[in-house]
């Protein structure tokens, strides 16, 4: 692999794998809302927050960290607003006092917090805008969760980037990803150079999957695998991780290390492979890297589809923990590409219906998959081009599963929040 891929792919993995609280619609809400605070200099009386359908689907059911179990945008907006630092971006609700908490019930009794859907094209688009007297602040998130594209006060732009609203477009970095320099990189690169960044991945990601076995959070998906299908490493690779989601959704106030912008999806890549790691004691040198082809898998698999829409993204994750798993029992690049194209011929119709207790049964059925499209290699199995969606080769494959997620779905993604909005 020459030089320049290389550092390209540790920098993706830098700019991807960070620490968030909460699941992450709601907490990117909250960010701007702390930043429009910041730049009005205030605390707001009013505030006017228009998101994309999907940012409504993602934020409805989902409880927002550090306010007493409570959901939804106008929360999020609030408690960006009390007490968020918007400096720690996807952390900016980590820390919160029971004085800040009462103001948050205070704030949002008095203030006027007016929420309506933006007319935008963009599947993630947050527009804030908060009002004191006669001055006022405006922030505007899209793209992904900490896209600041655009920051007005008093009418008056401080801040501008340009940005599209049509299509989702791979920055030039992304379009190096491919699965075979993915895995040649995960065998050359010296781990020492990107360490600390998957060492802050596993310790962040078992912890609270533990805390999820442990607590009662959401449905439970995690304890139920364990108590009904016993204690294998296959089924304790998909209970920890969903257990992680039950707790992540459900009010757990643990950090997370993401992957596409998704706690979920962070979870999901790097815990099963965790997991399968230990079962074999193999050396922390193999698990990092292994941990360096599910993340990089999952980020490629995500990329051409975008950072929300009608296609669930823990089936990307999914494959990428296959491939990941793969990399640990010595497959090569042969063998991880029909993993991954094995992996998405099984699960790419799973939906996003949004953030809430049942993405942990999803997350161990997306794992299940990646289990199942790996062990089909092991056994000299695959699905082969002309199967369905499934193109011949694996990078033709993901572009088509792109195309179906991007594209296709479009409408399902209109009918999905339509229904959610009913209920």
């Amino acid at each position: 692999m020459d030089s320049n891929t290389a550092s390209v792919y540790g920098e993706i993995l830098r700019e991807e794998l960070v620490p968030a609280m909460g699941c992450t619609e709601p907490i990117a809400v909250a960010y701007s809302a702390a930043l429009a605070r910041s730049v009005l200099g205030a605390i707001p009386d009013s505030v006017i927050l228009k998101v994309s359908g999907n940012i409504i689907k993602n934020v409805k059911s989902v409880i927002v960290p550090h306010t007493g179990s409570r959901k939804g945008l106008a929360t999020a907006v609030a408690a960006g607003i009390c007490f968020g630092k918007e400096d720690k971006e996807l952390e900016v609700l980590s820390e919160a006092s029971e004085e800040d908490i009462e103001k948050l019930d205070k704030y949002l009794l008095t203030a006027s917090i007016t929420v309506e859907r933006s007319d935008s094209d963009c599947a993630f688009d947050i527009q804030t805008e908060v009002r004191l007297g006669e001055s006022s602040a405006f922030v505007r998130i899209a793209g992904h969760h900490t896209n600041v594209i655009r920051i007005e006060k008093n009418g008056g732009v401080i801040f501008e980037k340009p940005f599209t609203d049509q299509n989702i477009r791979k920055s030039e970095s992304r379009k190096l990803l491919n699965i075979k320099d993915i895995v040649d990189y995960a065998d050359s690169v010296d781990a020492e150079e990107i360490k600390d960044v998957l060492e802050r991945q596993i310790s962040c990601n078992m912890r609270i999957a533990e805390e999820g076995m442990r607590g009662s959070y959401g449905a439970g998906i995690g304890k139920i695998l364990l108590r009904s299908y016993g204690n294998s490493v296959q089924n304790r690779a998909k209970a920890w991780a969903a257990a992680g989601s039950d707790a992540r959704m459900n009010g757990c106030e643990l950090p997370v290390v993401i992957n596409s912008g998704s706690g979920n999806q962070g979870m999901t890549a790097s815990i099963p492979v965790i997991i399968y790691a230990r079962e074999c004691c193999v050396s922390q040198e193999l698990l990092l890297r292994a941990l360096i082809v599910s993340n990089l898998v999952t980020i490629h698999l995500k990329d051409g589809i975008g950072s929300l829409s009608a296609y669930c993204g823990a089936t990307s994750a999914g494959a990428g923990a296959g491939a990941g798993i793969c990399y640990l029992y010595g497959g090569k690049y042969e063998q991880i590409a029909h993993t991954v194209v094995n992996t998405l011929a099984i699960n790419s119709g799973m939906i996003c219906d949004g953030a809430k207790a049942s993405c942990a049964a999803k997350i161990a059925s997306a794992v299940e998959a990646g289990l199942l499209g790996w062990q089909m290699t092991q056994h000299d199995s695959e699905f082969r081009g002309g199967d369905g969606i499934i193109a011949k080769g694996v990078e033709d494959t993901i572009e088509a599963v792109s195309s179906l997620a991007r594209d296709g779905m479009r409408t399902t993604d209109a009918e999905i929040l339509r229904l959610m909005l009913q209920n």
